[in-house]
């Protein structure tokens, strides 16, 4: 079995059961064992502005799925919940992003691990730090350092007011 982090996110509809939605369906794959959930994160949108706040979460999880078999299973529960990408960084049901994969590191058309985005962004770096130790690193940085260096204030990112349970 493999640690890896997963980021989810959603911006329509009710946020939060999209988010439960998309974890039931994680939790009825045996081959993989959801080992900690962070707190929920509401965030500003990214990239395309004109839409939602989003709901954001990080998982870890243990895994016998290869990154690519947990990519397309991944990207099957986007479809069964219905995610239609019209928009790059657009709004969506649910997202869910493939961070870590154990020390791997993969670079490809399909997959990059860790993800190319991470560093840069407090809606993963938060949460992220939440739920690891605090010697984690990404690419060699400590993730507690670099989220000390992204601004994260209140218009950005904040803790929502429910949880989801483990």
């Amino acid at each position: 079995m493999v640690k890896a982090y997963l980021s989810m996110g959603s911006n329509i509809g009710d946020r939060l059961n999209f988010l439960k939605e998309g974890l039931n369906e994680l939790r009825n794959n045996k081959k993989i064992k959801i080992t900690k959930i962070s707190s929920v994160y509401e965030t500003a949108p990214v990239g395309f502005l004109n839409q939602n706040n989003f709901l954001n979460i990080i998982v870890e999880i243990e895994t016998s799925l290869n990154p690519f078999q947990l990519l397309e299973y991944n990207q099957g529960i986007e479809k069964k919940l219905k995610r239609v990408k019209e928009i790059h960084w657009g709004p969506r049901t649910i997202d869910i992003d493939i961070i870590t994969y154990g020390y791997e590191t993969i670079d490809n058309p399909v997959l990059t691990i860790p993800h190319k985005e991470a560093l840069n962004r407090a809606f993963v770096l938060l949460p992220l730090a939440e739920i690891t130790k605090d010697d984690f690193t990404i690419n060699k940085k400590k993730i507690r350092e670099i989220l000390k260096e992204i601004p994260h204030d209140n218009k950005i990112i904040w803790l929502y007011q429910e949880t989801l349970p483990f």
